[in-house]
């Protein structure tokens, strides 16, 4: 069966390669983007797999006339993939007010808005698969990283909760981690806040000089990315999250290890916290 995919944030990096890909695999997509006339180029084998549609996710009316032309064009959106953001590199005091409120308002509430939007359409009909695009980044701050790690992991704590309250209604969610995949995210996709020279030596400023040199680089491949999201969606048992790449596992397994190795430690004392009588 033919499914439709909403990808947004499609006119490059992941969500074009998964536009991509999902196409060669037979399905259609309504791919959006800010600039509509980056998706010219995207093409399918036959003259309606693709429609193209201009989309700024923090504009909340736009969200929801976007959504509803896409599902009288299309007929239906069987699956959502909020893969809109970008990053912002800087240590926590670095960063001005407007980079907040630009990549919050981006990578948290633009995702809150597109997934509002389609899930009276996905309840209506009683299935639908939400693909959250998170990072290592939602699960892993790195010093240096702090708001887009604030972001993402708003986006695990929200998805999360999101995947028990409408997995009764026949509607699944999958959280994608990837590591760091070889796309424009280190370059045109990347913010970086005006630096203090007190963090030019710190973890903070090692990070925004290691992004800084990735950029192009990046070990991993996003087709190999696009298609293990396509076996996610297409596979019942897939899990809720999905980590992408070796450093992705690698550091996801090194950090909840050591939660777990805390937790044990100081067992006794979190434990520790009854009324004597209850």
């Amino acid at each position: 069966m033919t499914a439709v995919w909403f990808i947004t944030g499609a006119s490059s990096g992941l969500g074009r390669t998964l536009a991509e890909q999902v196409l060669a695999f037979g399905d259609r997509v309504v791919a959006t983007a800010r600039n509509v006339a980056a998706l010219e180029d995207l093409t399918g084998p036959g003259p309606d797999d693709v429609i193209r549609l201009p989309l700024d996710v923090t504009d909340p009316e736009q969200v929801r006339a976007t959504v509803a032309e896409a599902v009288e064009r299309a007929g239906a959106i069987d699956v959502l993939v909020n893969n809109a953001g970008h990053g912002l590199i800087g240590a926590l005091e670095e960063l001005a007010d407007e980079q907040i409120q630009r990549i919050l308002g981006t990578n948290v509430f633009g995702v809150l808005a597109v997934t509002r939007a389609v899930l009276p359409h996905m309840r209506a009909r009683r299935r639908g698969h939400i693909v959250q695009m998170s990072s290592v980044g939602g699960v892993v701050g790195n010093p240096g990283h702090a708001l887009y790690a604030t972001s993402k992991f708003a986006l695990e704590g929200m998805s999360e909760a999101l995947a028990g309250e409408v997995k009764p209604l026949g509607i699944r969610v999958t959280i994608v981690e990837p590591g760091p995949f070889r796309t424009d995210f280190h370059g045109r996709s990347m913010e970086f806040a005006e630096q203090i020279d007190d963090y030019r030596d710190t973890p903070a400023g090692t990070t925004r000089e290691r992004f800084s040199a990735a950029a192009g680089d990046q070990p991993n491949d996003p087709v190999r990315a696009a298609e293990a999201i396509i076996l996610a969606v297409r596979d019942e048992t897939s899990p809720l999250r999905l980590p992408l790449g070796a450093e992705a596992v690698t550091r996801i397994r090194a950090k909840l290890r050591g939660q777990l190795a805390d937790l044990e430690a100081w067992e006794k004392v979190s434990l520790d916290t009854r009324f004597p009588d209850a």
